[in-house]
């Protein structure tokens, strides 16, 4: 483990394991409150067009996605919050059409390929630059800092949105925050899991610890812990298997851990005294 340590690219793929492990479960916790589950989901798809989007401008296929990501998701909360479609169809569109853009632009990209392609749907951990490190970090700056400055209020919103409008919240603009966090997030955690995989590490965890809490905060710290050791813990089993993708290992412990919490949760209940009126 100690020789592990010593090489350069582990501790690069660890770095970026811990900030999406402490990233994705912090903003999924308010999607999750919010009923946008899948919303994750619809953003690392059409952020696949940014991707192939930097091969076909030989930029970087990061600082792409994010402005494509970022212009995804608050296209989707504008039409989400104006038009008649309603949210599930529109998350649908926001699915088929970036799919489908990354895919075509990828094909007609100088020195695109479906290697390139997949390292970005599944994950590739093991490549990791330090510029990615520096982008993932910056972008995970960004994320945390919302989520600390604006955290009280995105509660109120995600609990009720008529209660916050009556609360004089900028509603508009705080559900804008969200969606724009998301994607931020989406693009920070392609990298590790995969932007196929991405909304699993920003659910899951949260699922989790909705077995074991009750209260939003205690329902964020717990989730973030979840989350950084599966994606520690999946970077560690795909280093010591390499055959083992990245990406399906930090998701798959996600679920174990799932399991665990659901049984260890209902022991908890079954073994509280229950209240009488």
């Amino acid at each position: 483990m100690s020789d592990l340590l010593q090489r350069e690219f582990f501790q690069l793929a660890l770095i970026a394991a811990l900030l999406v492990g402490l990233c994705a479960p912090a903003v999924g916790t308010f999607i999750v409150q919010r009923r946008l589950a899948l919303l994750g989901d619809g953003i690392g798809h059409v952020a696949l067009t940014g991707v192939a989007l930097g091969f076909l401008t030989d930029t970087a296929p990061v600082l792409t996605a994010v402005l494509v990501s970022v212009a995804g998701a608050i296209a989707i909360e504008l039409v989400r919050a104006r038009g008649r479609t309603s949210g599930d169809v529109a998350l649908a569109l926001l699915f088929y059409g970036g799919i489908a853009g990354g895919v075509m632009l990828m094909a007609i990209a100088p020195g695109g390929s479906n290697a390139k392609l997949n390292s970005f749907l599944f994950g590739a951990i093991a490549s990791v630059t330090r510029q990615d490190i520096w982008i993932i970090g910056g972008l995970a700056v960004a994320v945390l800092a919302v989520v600390g400055f604006f955290g009280r209020e995105l509660f109120v919103l995600c609990q009720d949105e008529e209660v916050a409008k009556a609360s004089g919240l900028p509603v508009r603009f705080l559900s804008l925050l969200i969606a724009v966090t998301a994607a931020l997030t989406v693009v920070i955690a392609m990298r590790v899991v995969g932007l196929l995989l991405v909304s699993a590490l920003m659910v899951i965890p949260v699922a989790t610890s909705q077995q074991l809490t009750r209260g939003f905060k205690a329902t964020m710290g717990l989730a973030t812990v979840f989350g950084m050791v599966a994606a520690v813990g999946g970077l560690l089993v795909s280093t010591v298997s390499p055959k083992v993708p990245p990406g399906a290992s930090i998701v798959l412990l996600a679920l174990a851990g799932f399991v665990l919490a659901l049984g260890v949760g209902k022991f908890v209940r079954r073994g509280r005294p229950q209240e009488t009126t």
